[in-house]
């Protein structure tokens, strides 16, 4: 079970749109809410989590609109037994639609073992503050090599 107090944020909170969809983003990860997690995306949404090819993504395109991220969903999130976020910084112009985030993602799995991923998290939002795209720029071999068994 995700538990949903798993979000430390230590970067600036200013008010900006696509900063408060990654909140959302976050959130929905961390309970578990994968319906909850699709209404922060928009229709066509594109998500990069890693950017480029990798275990979720051989052809590195992305994961595209809701039935990509779901699949996504059930390949890479659905297995974590509970997510917890790490924000540091979040970068945001205001008057864009953009902001990236710095931190790391600790994911533990139900036999007590997890990882740390330190990453950068790029998040575009459209008009109505929903998430265009997401990439999120990350190097598996680091995530895998902090690995520790429960």
């Amino acid at each position: 079970m995700i538990t949903s107090e798993a979000i430390t944020w230590l970067a600036t909170d200013d008010d900006h749109p696509a900063r408060r969809a990654s909140q959302r983003s976050y959130s929905a990860v961390a309970k578990g809410d994968l319906a909850e997690w699709l209404t922060v995306y928009h229709q066509d949404a594109v998500l990069e989590d890693p950017v480029g090819p990798s275990m979720f993504d051989p052809e590195g395109r992305g994961h595209r609109g809701h039935a990509g991220l779901a699949a996504f969903w059930e390949q890479a999130i659905a297995p974590v037994d509970r997510f917890a976020f790490t924000i540091t910084e979040s970068l945001a112009n205001p008057g864009s639609g953009t902001c990236a985030n710095v931190g790391s993602i600790r994911t533990s799995f139900e036999d007590g073992s997890w990882t740390v991923t330190d990453l950068v998290m790029v998040y575009v939002v459209a008009d109505d503050g929903r998430v265009l795209s997401m990439r999120a720029f990350w190097e598996p071999e680091r995530t895998m090599a902090s690995f520790t068994r429960g």
